[in-house]
């Protein structure tokens, strides 16, 4: 025992693991060093905790595993790894990597070997280092290694059945995104969190990139944002602590409670290899190995699923499912353990027998775990649905003993647009105002956006500042993009006088930059549908497709909205969407030109980055190229949403799975260098905190100087009433009305000679704070909108749409004229201004909305 260890102290820790307390770190490790009799101990109260988790799944003594075939589709990899006897150099290949047609044998052969998971095994991104990896996918017309994975899971899927399960190692979110439509589960092993292993040099991952423990950990991240099932795990006996083993099994721990993407965990144990620079490292002892999966069972409790590759515990079956293994994982009977290929699989009928000896049954599964399999969206793609459907069992989730592998076809939904929507409570834009919202939350509530008690430990408090705000306010008289953080945080908190001196001082600049027209643009939401399952915890507009208030317009309908809006004189249709999991990724190009072909000469806004990026990722399309296809089908400029607040550590608490702010900043930056304007957005007033708007307000500067496409600045407060991140008691109500004032005014004083525009929501602010705002820095009040469905499901009480009149009434009470502009702020053509006035720039909707006496609609729950 290890001399930090006492005899007491592991008493204690086993005590509390009988008791089936929630064991600590320090516990963790104290219970890593048990032999003997405390181990025999150990082992028992796991197994009792594997035990409850079987039942409560459903399958009560059943241990389960993959029949697979492994497909090494390259052994080069960029990484240099000590103990890796996979990874090589070209000139010990035939080929960098395997051909079509040898994946393809492989497949086919496993597929009549009754397999049916494919193992996509390679190493990291091989392209990076070797120059003939590079030059064969240049030869075979891939961009990098991940594209041609994903056309091999596809030729698999299509011409085996097989399902394939991808470890690429690590991956980013954008990746994800691309990979998952062709594959129902991937995997990357985690291996430990001790960093100086990579660090230091001398240590096993020492000048492996992809070996960096904060990496490794943020690829667990991104599995959970994106609704990947994922495998993860640990490598014990390759250099770690005991301290730093526990802490890599807690890391998991973590990712598993605030996504549930981890399907299964790994305990593997080292085994020296021979030509491996830690070849005479000594192999972890099968006994250290039982301590780590007791520990890794009872840390991540009963719902874990545990595995232990059962080719490298010698024959001791039986002590690993004493440990609280419920997995032997995937099983090969026709190709090697690539990655210890010295070790060979058990054949399937001795695992069975070894399994029932202590009194198991042993079912096959397949490589998506039983309860994805059963709960479908969004953890599976419906373009691998089917497949997995064909081999899967509908009541349990595990294989179909009968179940024959056969090819499917893989694709887009066939008909684009057209053949997709018309579904749901399509009406949902108008009676919003009179029915209201079936419910005030979406029925996944509890599971959809991930572990709501987890997500506390991301929240960050408000910092103090210091910084004197009269000095604050006479450096931006003198220099109003010139302030720093400090500075820019002071005049946040400024009030009374100092913030009438602050918003005064934005109104100079405003006007100016401006002059005194408030300006306002006839414009016509179209929202195609609210189907969606990213997982924005802020969002009350998102829903399942099961759900009562679920809609996905038809094209036609779309169309018919696109001339409504023409009719009523709009300039501009501004259109977005949910991210639907059925929708075909040439939909967004269909859509635009629905609207073109219905109004030709109507200025298209439409796309949100984040709609960008799964355009892109369903069609297989870089960013660029995407872009190119949407301005070609007719859009003119994309709304810039989905900032939210850019700064991941707000993002991660606000979103489950949303693009992150590297990404968020490629798509707009591509969008202006190919000639996309668009504009730019930011949330505020939930999960934030005043330093994280500063930082907001100056990256969106800093994109400008380079870029200068960005039309405006819109601020939008955060509604609260029906977000769930509020009803889960995580997000304030939103801003104060001095917080909005000031922030609106600092907007203008930090974007002054960058962004000429500042933008509010009437939507989310209301007549009378619209009127304070415009006397502080504000020059635009947005659209008429004409359909307003999103904030008005989240609870907003200031209506759907917005009339000239009464726009123009909000500027008159700020002392201010107004003016119809069109989206980029140019003159509105006489006809267009004529056809707008003669139904107040809101159609039909200024007849048939409100109530008779003018006043506002509540927001009504049906039925109530």
């Amino acid at each position: 025992m290890d001399a930090g260890v006492t005899e007491s102290a592991l008493r204690r820790a086993l005590a509390r693991a009988r008791d089936g307390k929630t064991l600590d770190r320090s516990e963790a490790t104290t219970l890593l060093h048990a032999r003997g009799a405390q181990l025999d101990d150990l082992l028992t109260y796991a197994a009792r905790t594997r035990d409850a988790g079987l039942e409560a799944a459903g399958r009560p003594g059943v241990i389960t595993y993959s029949r697979k075939v492994f497909i090494p589709l390259t052994r080069l990899c960029r990484d240099r790894c000590g103990y890796c006897t996979f990874a090589t150099v070209p000139h010990r290949v035939d080929s960098p990597y395997l051909s079509p047609d040898e994946v393809l044998e492989i497949a086919r052969q496993g597929a009549a070997m009754g397999c049916k998971e494919a193992l996509f095994t390679l190493g990291d991104r091989p392209e990076d280092r070797w120059k003939p990896a590079r030059e064969w996918l240049d030869a075979h017309g891939y961009d990098d290694t991940l594209s041609y994975v994903r056309a091999m899971a596809i030729r698999v899927l299509e011409e085996t059945g097989l399902l394939p399960h991808l470890n690429p190692g690590v991956l980013n979110w954008r990746d994800f995104q691309r990979l998952k439509p062709v594959a129902p589960s991937m995997g990357m092993m985690l291996e430990t969190t001790a960093t100086r292993l990579f660090s230091e040099k001398g240590g096993p991952h020492f000048g492996s990139p992809d070996k960096d423990p904060a990496v490794r950990l943020r690829v667990l991240e991104d599995a959970g944002r994106t609704n990947v099932p994922f495998t993860t795990g640990i490598l014990i006996g390759i250099g770690e602590t005991i301290a730093e083993r526990a802490d890599a099994i807690f890391a998991i721990r973590g990712t598993m409670r605030e996504y549930g993407a981890i399907q299964e965990v790994i305990v593997q144990n080292f085994r020296a290899k021979p030509d491996t620079k830690m070849r005479d490292t000594p192999d972890a002892e099968l006994a250290e190995l039982a301590a780590t999966i007791a520990v890794t069972r009872l840390v991540l409790g009963p719902k874990a699923r545990v595995q232990a590759p059962p080719n490298l515990v010698e024959d001791q079956y039986a002590l690993m499912l004493r440990a609280g293994i419920d997995d032997w994982g995937g099983v090969s009977p026709l190709t090697p353990d690539h990655v210890n290929p010295e070790r060979p699989w058990p054949q399937i009928d001795e695992l069975a027998a070894r399994t029932a000896e202590l009194g198991f049954a042993l079912r096959e599964r397949l490589t998506v775990y039983p309860e994805y399999v059963k709960r479908g969206e969004p953890w599976l793609d419906p373009r691998v649905l089917g497949h997995v459907a064909a081999l899967a069992d509908p009541a349990t989730g595990l294989a179909r003993e009968d179940a024959v592998p056969e090819g499917r076809p893989w694709q887009e939904p066939d008909g684009g647009f057209e053949a997709f929507g018309g579904t749901g409570r399509t009406d949902l834009h108008t009676e919003i105002d009179t029915s209201g919202r079936t419910g005030d939350r979406r029925a996944d509530f509890d599971e959809v956006y991930g572990d709501w008690d987890a997500l506390k430990d991301r929240m960050s408090a408000p910092q103090r500042f210091d910084a004197d705000i009269k000095e604050a306010l006479a450096h931006a008289e003198r220099d109003p993009a010139g302030l720093s953080d400090d500075e820019a945080l002071a005049l946040l908190h400024a009030d009374g006088p100092e913030l009438d001196a602050l918003a005064g001082l934005a109104d100079d600049l405003r006007r100016d930059t401006n002059g005194d027209e408030v300006t306002y643009v006839v414009t016509r939401n179209i929202n195609f549908t609210n189907v969606c399952y990213t997982g924005c915890r802020f969002c009350a507009f998102a829903q399942r497709r099961t759900d009562a208030d679920a809609y996905t317009l038809s094209l036609s309908q779309v169309g018919d909205r696109v001339d409504e809006a023409w009719q009523a004189g709009a300039t501009e249709i501004c259109m977005q969407g949910g991210i639907h999991p059925d929708l075909p990724g040439t939909a967004y190009f269909d859509l635009a030109r629905e609207v073109k072909r219905r109004a030709p000469d109507i200025h298209l806004h439409s796309y949100s980055p984040m709609e960008v990026v799964n355009g892109a990722s369903r069609t297989d399309l870089s960013i660029r190229e995407w872009l190119q296809e949407a301005k070609a089908a007719g859009v003119d400029s994309l709304p810039g949403t989905a900032a939210e607040i850019l700064d991941d550590e707000v993002r991660w608490v606000l979103t489950k799975g949303k693009l992150p702010t590297d990404q968020w900043i490629e798509v707009v930056t591509t969008a202006h260098e190919i000639g996309i304007p668009t504009t730019s957005t930011m949330m505020y007033g939930h999960v934030d905190t005043p330093s994280h708007w500063v930082g907001h307000l100056k990256l969106l500067r800093s994109i400008q100087e380079r870029t200068g496409g960005f039309s405006e600045f819109v601020l939008l407060p955060f509604v609260h009433h029906s977000s769930p991140i509020y009803l889960a008691g995580l997000a304030r109500p939103g801003p104060t009305v001095r917080e909005n004032i000031a922030v609106h005014a600092l907007s203008r004083i930090l974007l002054h000679g960058a962004i000429p525009n500042i933008q509010t929501s009437w939507v989310k602010l209301g007549d009378e704070l619209c009127t304070r705002v415009l006397q502080g820095g504000v020059n635009d009040l947005g659209g008429t909108l004409m359909e307003e469905t999103i904030s008005r499901m989240a609870g907003s009480e200031n209506g759907s749409f917005k009339p000239i009149s009464e726009l123009e009434a909000i500027a008159a009470r700020a002392g201010r004229p107004a003016r119809q502009r069109t989206t980029m702020y140019g003159e509105v053509p006489a006809e267009r201004i004529e056809a707008a006035r003669r139904t107040d720039g809101v159609g039909h909707f200024g007849a048939a909305g409100g109530r008779p006496d003018g006043g506002r609609l509540d927001l009504p729950l049906v039925g109530t």
